[in-house]
């Protein structure tokens, strides 16, 4: 079918695959996709008795080869993705909020381009776990329609996205619904040991994800005055964990330098590097998480810590829900006193949290890989 396939020593056939994402960016979230989504094309096609190789697509190539030993290309650069997509089997989109005009009205046509691209060039193309929308520009609609439904597999990360395609025309039967691939990344093999800057064993540690919304800045003294109040009703140790560095890492300082008398608690801003990995052992070690970044509530239930999570976008209440949770605040609006009850409930009870909503984080780890299995069923 491709113009790659042949036969390893091992017996394995070996497929070609491009992968395009907001990858090469250092943001973690979508780098963990990226890992994600390595990590399950492996496993799944080595079940099926094929070898997949991936040729990333990279605003940072050389950087993308060495974190992930694999192939990558310039995302911008025309003529190479042209090049990696013909010599190809398949083009895989996703995961991510890829589809959506809130950031820019460049994104969509973009990503719905290369897409296009390899449709084209007659490749078959997979959606992997997709966050579509928003779209507040109707003439994208048609952009994604057109894709989506010249696909080979659609499968989107939540049952609004779901539905917006569904709206937009593309036929509801061909949309499979599944958790963000995050879901079923795991913890490095070698773990190097706990503790870190500050570390004290006596309190309870609190990881913080915060990430610059609104411009005045407005959300994040809501949450610095919460973290206050949280400080001064207990002891903990607050460590901040910065998604996409730098811009996570300002905010974290923003809100430190807020916090007040500390009194016998302690903060601290963490530094994991670039490897996702190294995050999700990071959030494994918390005693209890308080989230804005998306990715890190799908990290604390990757390791089933007891979480609270702050909304700015759809997406955060889309995936809160998916395992029977709320937001706790809003870039608008939280509660200190409400924030400070809610987290002693967590400390005071993680178990009682984990058997709550186990069920449900455990369904979701299980079908994150499902793309995978669907993409190497039709690679094979």
């Amino acid at each position: 079918m491709g113009t790659t396939s042949h036969t390893t020593e091992t017996g394995l056939q070996v497929r070609r695959v491009v992968i395009s994402g907001y990858y090469g960016f250092r943001n973690s979230g979508d780098e963990a996709v990226l890992k994600s989504i390595l990590f399950a094309l492996e496993e799944e096609g080595r079940q099926q008795g094929l070898r997949i190789e991936p040729v990333v697509l990279s605003i940072d190539p050389a950087w993308t080869t060495g974190m992930y030993g694999v192939e990558a290309v310039h995302r911008m650069r025309l003529g190479e993705v042209v090049r990696a997509i013909r010599s190809s089997d398949g083009l895989i989109s996703g995961g991510g909020s890829l589809l959506q005009d809130a950031t820019s009205a460049k994104t969509i046509p973009y990503y719905t381009g290369i897409l296009k691209l390899a449709q084209l060039l007659g490749k078959p193309t997979f959606a992997y776990a997709q966050g579509i929308g928003p779209v507040n520009r109707r003439w994208m609609d048609r952009l994604i329609r057109g894709v989506m439904r010249r696909s080979a597999y659609v499968s989107v990360r939540d049952t609004e996205s779901a539905a917006l395609l569904g709206r937009i025309g593309v036929p509801r039967d061909r949309i499979d619904v599944v958790p963000d691939p995050v879901m079923a990344l795991p913890l490095p093999a070698a773990q190097p040991p706990a503790g870190g800057p500050g570390a004290g064993a006596a309190l309870p540690l609190i990881g913080v994800s915060l990430r610059h919304w609104r411009k005045d800045g407005a959300d994040l003294a809501l949450f610095a005055a919460a973290l206050g109040a949280l400080n001064r009703s207990r002891a903990v140790r607050l460590r901040f964990l910065p998604f996409h560095t730098p811009s996570d890492a300002e905010a974290s300082r923003w809100v430190m330098e807020r916090l007040g008398d500390l009194g016998g608690s302690t903060a601290e801003i963490a530094e994991p590097g670039e490897d996702p990995q190294q995050m999700l052992l990071e959030v494994s070690r918390c005693d209890a998480l308080l989230g804005m970044r998306l990715h890190a509530l799908i990290y604390a239930a990757n390791q089933s810590v007891p979480m609270l999570g702050l909304s700015y976008d759809p997406k955060i209440d889309q995936f809160l829900n998916r395992i029977g949770l709320t937001p706790i605040g809003t870039t608008e609006a939280l509660d200190p006193q409400a924030f400070v009850t809610a987290m002693g409930e967590l400390l005071d009870n993680p178990e009682q949290w984990r058997s709550r909503h186990q069920a449900a984080i455990s369904q979701l780890k299980q079908e994150a890989r499902r793309p995978a299995k669907q993409i190497a069923a039709y690679l094979r």
